[in-house]
């Protein structure tokens, strides 16, 4: 049983309709990327077979299988045409044409043909990281060691420190779920899914952010209303954070009768945290990786943001001697 499902929904919130949006085709002429290519709508169809193998389908659109002329795989997001003002658009090219980074997915392309809208990427043949979060793949195995979900975590972390210090513009992501985590051949993880992110002048710590914007389970107190402090790139560190605990308590089956069923597992593992670790790990090895990813999702999860790390500090903590890692004090959104 997946013992946090019940409490993570996948239900987006997605903000108001900005009316004062750019229109696209003057944004694009003004942020044209020197290596995305433009195709017609007709060129997409072709490439997809006429959507003829849907990969998925997400808040903003449905993905397709297809090939470039060249042979080469592709994954091409069809947008919803719900929002006219195609800020999700914007947001995805905007973003993306910005970054260069092994965990962050890569656009290749994008179709922009009356109220036909496309996006091209890179494909990733293990699809997200939601086909194996949850301790069993699309046929029921389970597929994933601790090592590589551990490696996969340092991945996500490497990702998200790139886009809030490390590229051109600082951007914040606002939808960090499994969901939106991509897998290559090797499971080398690529952030994917900028819709509803935001773009940032780098010595801004503070966003304003018009109406909350993720998905249930993952949003971070914040978002939801100021009374709980400033949204910033800490409420990505949430998400994170979240999606750590996810995996970890979705890896291990817990008998239903238990008290971590009925109660808010970030609660019950902060409070049982070492039997956890002895009872998750088949080795050591394996109980000292569960451990430091349990202690460092707890950090991220802080309530407060400013007693969350910041991404850069949670590559370190990932990357140091579990020994060295303090549990943190017991801050709690329950």
């Amino acid at each position: 049983m997946c013992v946090l499902k019940k409490f993570y929904g996948t239900i987006s919130c997605t903000r108001g309709s900005n009316k004062h949006a750019p229109g696209i085709e003057s944004f694009l002429q003004k942020h044209e990327a020197q290596h995305t290519k433009r195709y017609t709508y007709s060129e997409v169809k072709r490439m997809t077979k006429s959507f003829a193998e849907k990969l998925g389908k997400g808040g903003f659109g449905t993905v397709y299988k297809g090939n470039l002329p060249s042979g080469r795989l592709i994954a091409v997001k069809l947008l919803n045409n719900s929002n006219d003002d195609g800020q999700e658009f914007i947001n995805e090219v905007a973003s993306i044409m910005r970054t260069s980074h092994v965990n962050v997915v890569t656009l290749l392309g994008y179709c922009l043909e009356s109220s036909k809208k496309a996006l091209v990427y890179e494909y990733m043949p293990n699809g997200s990281l939601e086909r194996f979060a949850y301790g069993q793949n699309s046929k029921g195995k389970n597929s994933l060691s601790w090592e590589k979900l551990f490696d996969i975590t340092v991945g996500i972390a490497r990702g998200l420190e790139y886009l809030h210090r490390g590229c051109s513009t600082r951007i914040v992501h606002f939808d960090i779920k499994p969901h939106n985590i991509l897998l290559d051949q090797d499971f080398c993880p690529k952030i994917s899914d900028f819709g509803l992110a935001k773009l940032c002048v780098k010595k801004e710590s503070i966003i304003s952010i018009d109406g909350a914007r993720g998905t249930i389970g993952h949003i971070a107190p914040e978002v939801f209303s100021k009374q709980f402090g400033e949204v910033s790139s800490k409420s990505d560190v949430y998400s994170f954070g979240m999606v750590i605990l996810e995996m970890v308590g979705a890896r291990k089956n817990i008998n239903k009768s238990s008290e971590a069923s009925t109660k808010y597992f970030p609660q019950w593992v902060y409070e049982h945290l070492e039997e956890y670790c002895v009872n998750a790990g088949e080795i050591s090895v394996d109980s000292e990786l569960v451990r430091k990813l349990i202690v460092v999702g707890l950090w991220c999860i802080q309530f407060q943001p400013k007693n969350r790390p910041s991404m850069t500090r949670v590559v370190e903590m990932l990357e140091s001697q579990t020994n060295d890692l303090q549990i943190p004090p017991q801050s709690l959104l329950c």
